[in-house]
């Protein structure tokens, strides 16, 4: 079943003063993408000034040049959305991921409740059948307030030394409370699907789950300007059995999802804002079945920017910047099935992530061999933009 996106719900709860940017594809004597921008009278095609967005968020001011760039209308807001999806006529404008040549990075771990999770897939071996038995045995040894550590504290390294010695240690812990955040490329340049797209899940697994996190938009010197959501879709009996499969794990066909606009940072909407966020997530199964759940940002183990500094510093450059999943607290553990399989999704499942501030993400559960192919790299993007006659930064 295709995702229909409307005005209501797509947008934030306060479109109405939010500063959203994203990606079309537009058409024309030569179709391509552009940055665009939604207002009050309709959505605008930056490209003339700006040929990616990756190129805007560089700028030291980004909200200060979208405000004063007029644009060209493409069409009106709720035309682009009802337009976007697997049923979108390629004649007219279409929505498309909010980020072009930005580097897809994500921060795991990064909450007490999902990081007891990750050494419940260690500890099980990526078996889901016998996750609660091991859920109960990690539970008894570690708890559940680990909140109250501070990863890479003296408290944190005394935890540590306690649970080497009762057999429980972990790399999950390691990187939890460690000093060190486990910091990993998602996806590849460009290969990210937006709202109303498929989302695909590996046909080979059988336990695996949605990861509904914020995501920041941060320049190549880290400064970050703005924020969006996105679905780190994860096989966890991949990764359970070793966490040398990650990349497998994590980077599948259409297995990331990021939308539906990122919304820069400006008088109504801040980092602080974002450290409070809260995010839901729903799935509705093709049977009926339905899964809710959610978790607030003011829950993080690790501030979102020392995350950000973690993944950029001196040892690490995006000269396009990135884009950084900054993790979730949610873990479906809930039996779907039945008693002790636990969730896992099905094709046909719809999931949505949402945030009042940030709106909706949509997306319908495929397999990634079933799921549209990615065929537009950056190649494509570079001689799509010369046809076009957009010129780069260089040339300005």
């Amino acid at each position: 079943m295709s995702t229909r996106l409307t005005l209501q719900n797509t947008l934030p709860e306060d479109a109405e003063r939010a500063t959203l940017i994203g990606r079309a594809w537009i058409p024309g004597p030569i179709a391509g993408p552009s940055p665009v921008v939604l207002r009050a009278d309709g959505v605008f095609d930056l490209s003339e000034r700006f040929a990616t967005l990756s190129e805007l968020l560089e700028l030291d001011a980004p909200l200060e040049a979208v405000r004063t760039t007029p644009g060209r209308f493409i069409t009106s807001v709720e035309a682009l959305l009802a337009n976007t999806g697997t049923h979108a006529d390629p004649e007219q404008p279409f929505l498309l991921a909010p980020i072009d040549l930005q580097v897809i990075k994500a921060a795991g771990v990064t909450f007490a409740a999902s990081m007891i999770e990750r050494v419940i897939e260690e500890k099980a071996g990526g078996d889901a059948a016998r996750a609660e038995n091991v859920r109960a045995i990690v539970r008894t040894a570690i708890g559940d307030n680990l909140r109250a550590v501070k990863p890479g504290s003296d408290a944190a390294l005394r935890l540590k030394t306690l649970l080497i010695e009762q057999g429980m240690w972990s790399q999950y812990l390691e990187v939890g409370i460690g000093p060190d955040a486990e910091i990993f490329t998602k996806a590849p340049i460009l290969s990210a699907v937006g709202s109303a797209s498929e989302i695909g899940i590996h046909p080979g697994s059988q336990w695996n789950n949605p990861e509904p996190e914020v995501v920041l938009a941060v320049n190549s010197r880290g400064q970050i300007h703005g924020a969006t959501l996105g679905n780190d879709v994860n096989l966890r009996d991949v990764e359970g059995r070793s966490a040398l499969l990650l990349g497998k794990a994590k980077d599948n066909n259409a297995s990331c999802a990021i939308g539906p606009f990122i919304r820069l940072f400006d008088e109504h909407f801040d980092l602080d804002a974002v450290r409070t966020c809260i995010v839901d997530l729903q799935v509705s199964g093709p049977e009926g079945y339905q899964l809710r759940g959610s978790s607030s940002m003011d829950q993080i183990s690790r501030d979102p920017q020392d995350l950000a500094h973690q993944t950029l510093n001196a040892c690490h450059q995006y000269p396009d910047g990135f884009v950084l999943f900054l993790g979730t607290l949610f873990a479906p553990t809930e039996d779907r099935d039945h008693p002790g399989a636990g969730f896992t999704h099905k094709p046909g499942d719809q999931v949505c992530i949402s945030s009042p501030l940030l709106g909706s993400l949509r997306n319908t559960v495929t397999t990634s061999d079933a799921a549209a192919p990615w065929t537009f790299g950056v190649g494509a993007l570079l001689r799509n933009l010369s046809a076009r006659q957009l010129p780069g930064p260089q040339q300005r």
